[in-house]
């Protein structure tokens, strides 16, 4: 289905709060709609569709709806992961564009770090139903050691470095130190990385994303009634997703779902690489996002390294403006999903509403990307392309 103008975003709402110890993720929720809602000028009575991911409480869209109060013709959801609400834009622009909804609200939230989660370093279990459990869970993997090992695989091919790698959470911390609510708002240098302590070789702590609570909302809108709002105009113009296999075992170790799911997105925008003028790149690891500046065509397969250097990422300064709210690896990554904020951050840049210290100059077309699940063990990819009408 070609969604070029089917749908808009007219409301975006990044949760301010890092550490929620006293809320429960429900309201978390509730909050975050409240302030998209606000933000487009609408109200809970307008929405008539609503997606979130089964990390919602109750693990369906469906109570959450009651929680809300929602009076819905559509309902839509499930687990993509980090890559969810992402996914989920394009989702909801197809049942717009089916006639399904007029107005549909996006959700996810989350309390990892008020209950001491430490995601990268502790052992992955899962309940027998899981298709891999009886050949994965004995192994006692990690999701740092996991991607660890695809960090090294990149290093062994292309000659990928540590120092590369750094670049990435410098980049990061350059735009983070702008944003009052980020987690992370340190300077950092590629000594400071490569000086943090080791957490699954070769990644360092400095290497990895932070762990916050919070959350986010997006509100998205048949073309008619974005045109009544008094708000920017960000319509989608280009979608795609992609979900990449373990391929019984042989593994592509150098390429991420985005070498499947940015080529039907530019596809559908019409639009090449070269014309992205900022790129919000799912961040929870560093080799990550140099392997999707790849797969998305930013730069030939195995050259993300060199791409990222000197500050190629940093807005005012770089080829490539990426993550300018500090991304997850220093602002926010709200129940370790960080889909939802680059979503948003790309809303922020097409609406020339970021910090004026890393709003892109002339933003008209932005891109939002990023992996769902684990590499190697499920993963789901989105990509989406906007532009300021």
């Amino acid at each position: 289905m070609d969604l070029r103008g089917a749908a808009y975003v007219v409301g975006a709402y990044e949760h301010p709060t890092r550490h929620a110890p006293d809320k429960s993720v429900a309201l978390l929720h509730m909050e975050c709609a409240r302030g998209a809602l606000e933000d487009a000028g609408l109200g809970f009575e307008d929405v008539d569709g609503y997606f979130c991911g089964v990390d919602a409480p109750g693990g369906t869209a469906v109570y959450m709806a009651d929680y809300l109060n929602l009076n819905l013709r559509h309902v839509g959801g499930g687990e993509l992961g980090g890559s969810g609400p992402i996914g989920f834009v394009g989702h909801a622009a197809a049942a717009i564009a089916m006639g399904k909804c007029n107005v549909a609200l996006i959700t996810m939230a989350g309390r990892p770090r008020a209950e001491g989660q430490r995601i990268g370093t502790e052992r992955q279990t899962f309940t027998p139903d899981f298709p891999f459990a009886p050949w994965d869970e004995h192994f006692d993997w990690t999701i740092s050691t996991l991607y660890a090992n695809y960090a090294r695989r990149h290093m062994h091919e292309f000659g990928t470095t540590s120092e590369q790698l750094a670049w990435v959470k410098v980049s990061a911390s350059h735009h983070a130190q702008y944003n009052p609510l980020a987690r992370l708002r340190q300077v950092f240098t590629v000594d400071d990385v490569l000086n943090s302590p080791m957490v699954s070789d070769p990644l360092h702590r400095g290497d990895c994303c932070v762990i916050t609570d919070g959350g986010g909302a997006l509100v998205i809108a048949k073309p008619e009634i974005a045109r009544s709002l008094n708000r920017p105009r960000v319509k989608l113009r280009g979608f795609g997703e992609y979900n990449k296999v373990n391929n019984g075992g042989m593994i592509d170790m150098v390429h991420s779902g985005a070498a499947g799911s940015g080529p039907p997105a530019f596809a559908m925008a019409e639009v090449t690489p070269s014309d992205i003028r900022y790129a919000s790149i799912y961040d929870n690891f560093t080799p990550m996002v140099i392997m999707q500046i790849e797969d998305l065509g930013f730069c030939e397969k195995g050259e993300g390294g060199r791409f990222v250097m000197d500050g190629n990422l940093i807005s005012g300064v770089g080829r490539l403006p990426w993550n300018t709210d500090g991304g997850g690896m220093c602002n926010n990554h709200p129940m370790n999903r960080g889909g939802m904020t680059k979503m948003i951050e790309a809303v922020r840049q097409l609406r020339g509403e970021a910090h004026p210290k890393v709003q892109v100059g002339d933003c008209s077309i932005a891109l939002a990307s990023g992996p769902g699940l684990i590499n190697g063990v499920g993963h789901f990819h989105s990509t989406a392309i906007l532009e300021r009408e």
